[in-house]
This record gives C-alpha cells, sequence and structure tokens, in this order.
C-alpha cells in the first residue's frame, strides 16, 4: 500500500481532507480544459490510487464555476488534427484509460457539477460513481459538434446505463446540452444543490462514505462495474463469493459486536 494524501500533481489541484481527496482541474479562466499533459497525469493519479491507503473517497469539484470544458481546443485539438493514425490511437487509448483507471480505481467517485460539463467533463462526470449538480450545470457530449463519434472514452456503453439508450443516443448524436433538470429527472444526477452549498453536500457525502467500511465499498465498486458484462447466473455467484469476502473482515465483526452493545460501528476499512 501507499500513502497519497501529500501528492503534488503539476496539472490539477489535489487536496485530501480526513480520508477524502479533492481535484479541481487548474485552468479557471477557460473553463478548466485538459490539455495531454492533465490527461495523462490524471490517469496516472487514479491507477495509483488502487494501492492508496490513506485515501478512501475522491470528489472532483468546479473551480471558478466551471467544472470542465473538455478538451483544449488549442492545446489538443489543433495538434490532433497533425498527428498521424498511430498518434491519434494513442491519444485516443490513453484518454479511455483514463476512465479505466476511474473505474477500476478501487474508491468511490463523487462529481460536484457546476456551470460547464462538457466533452471530456461530461465523461468525468458519467464515469463517476454519483453526480450531484447545481441547477445551472451545463452538461453536453459535444463529440459530434467537432466532426466526431459519440463514442468517446466509454460514453455509448456507460451512459446509456445511467439514462437509457434513446435518451443516450439522442445526447451523442445531436451534441446539444443537458440542463441539470434533465440530468436530474433522466438519472444522470442524483439531485441537485445550490451553487452556494455544492462542495459542502459533495464532500459530506463523500465523508459519510469514507467513513463506512471502505474495503466493502471497493468490492460494490468492482461488482457494480464487473456485473454488466455478466449473465444473471453468474452475477448471484460473483457476489456470493465477493460476499463471503467481506464476511471475513474485521468490519464485519466490528458491525456485529457495535450492533449488540447498541453504538455506532467504527469501521477500519479491514
Amino acid at each position: 500500500m501507499s500513502a497519497m494524501a501529500n501528492l503534488k500533481p503539476k496539472h490539477f489541484l489535489w487536496d485530501v481532507e480526513g480520508t477524502v481527496a479533492k481535484v479541481r482541474l487548474d485552468r479557471p479562466e477557460r473553463k478548466n480544459p485538459l490539455t495531454f499533459d492533465s490527461y495523462a497525469e490524471l490517469r496516472d493519479t487514479f491507477r495509483d490510487l488502487v494501492y492508496a491507503d490513506d485515501v478512501d473517497a475522491v470528489v472532483f469539484l468546479p473551480n471558478g464555476g466551471n467544472f470542465c470544458s473538455g478538451g483544449d481546443v488549442h492545446d489538443i485539438i489543433g495538434p490532433l488534427v497533425k498527428m498521424d493514425m498511430k498518434a491519434l490511437l494513442a491519444f485516443t487509448r490513453m484518454t479511455g484509460d483514463f476512465v479505466k483507471a476511474m473505474l477500476n480505481c478501487g474508491k468511490p467517485i463523487i462529481s460536484a457539477v457546476d456551470g460547464v460539463a462538457v466533452g471530456a467533463g461530461a465523461i468525468i462526470a458519467m464515469a463517476s460513481d454519483i453526480r450531484i449538480a447545481t441547477p445551472e450545470a451545463k452538461t453536453a457530449f459535444l463529440f459530434t459538434r467537432v466532426g466526431l463519434a459519440g463514442c468517446d472514452m466509454g460514453a455509448c456503453a456507460i451512459l446509456p446505463r445511467i439514462i437509457g439508450q434513446g435518451r443516450a443516443a439522442e445526447l451523442l448524436y445531436t451534441g446539444r446540452t443537458m440542463s441539470a433538470a434533465e440530468g436530474k429527472r433522466w438519472g444522470f444526477y442524483n439531485r441537485l444543490v445550490e451553487a452556494a452549498a455544492l462542495e459542502a453536500d459533495a464532500l459530506d457525502m463523500a465523508a459519510r462514505i469514507a467513513s463506512g467500511p471502505t474495503f466493502a465499498h471497493g468490492i460494490t465498486k468492482t461488482q457494480l462495474n464487473q456485473e454488466w458484462s455478466m449473465g444473471l447466473d453468474q452475477a448471484i455467484e460473483a457476489e456470493a463469493q465477493a460476499q463471503a469476502i467481506c464476511m471475513q473482515t474485521g468490519d464485519f465483526e466490528r458491525a456485529y459486536k457495535a450492533f449488540v452493545a447498541k453504538e455506532k460501528p467504527v469501521f477500519k476499512g479491514n
């Protein structure tokens, strides 16, 4: 295991409060676009989170009133039009690896969305476990508007599972903006809160999750992702094995003893 509380990334902001990591993209004057470097550093950070024993949940937060405006037009899209196929495929695989790292990091991820969350910004929210937004949030999978397919970074696999095939198809074909109210109604956003309360609300949820049985949370996240491709019999058997593993943890015994003593359990993640 490793420690990540003192991580000093070069291309985004990182802070750990308790065992909750806070991530902010840090180009608020441009609505926080991603660059080649920030993509790669985020990918590597979430890969390393698998081994971190001092981070139990992650929250993506807005910066300067916006979440993320996607890939930077000048720093990414401009260079991409000059690349050959080999370089382009290396880039698209790298961005996809960022989503894979989020899905496989073993930590619950919450996205707190305000303002613009478009392109890769919408993907970050989509790939999170829980999404909270302000009424002003504007979310768009706008790849088709720059001449690309909507099937970017797992969108055609993940988005329909969240909001349904027809709604996902509409957003991915048209690239139009999904309002916060639509996102809440369709199940993309768990809830809407006012901007002044967004960060506190998201961090409170993350802290409550992090105070729970974090080893078991990692199992839950794994099963949520892996069971997409399982049949029902496979899924039930996988969950039987997963739950048997959790029943051997100290947290399971701690919960039982606390219940008997009529106390609140204090989980230790093992």
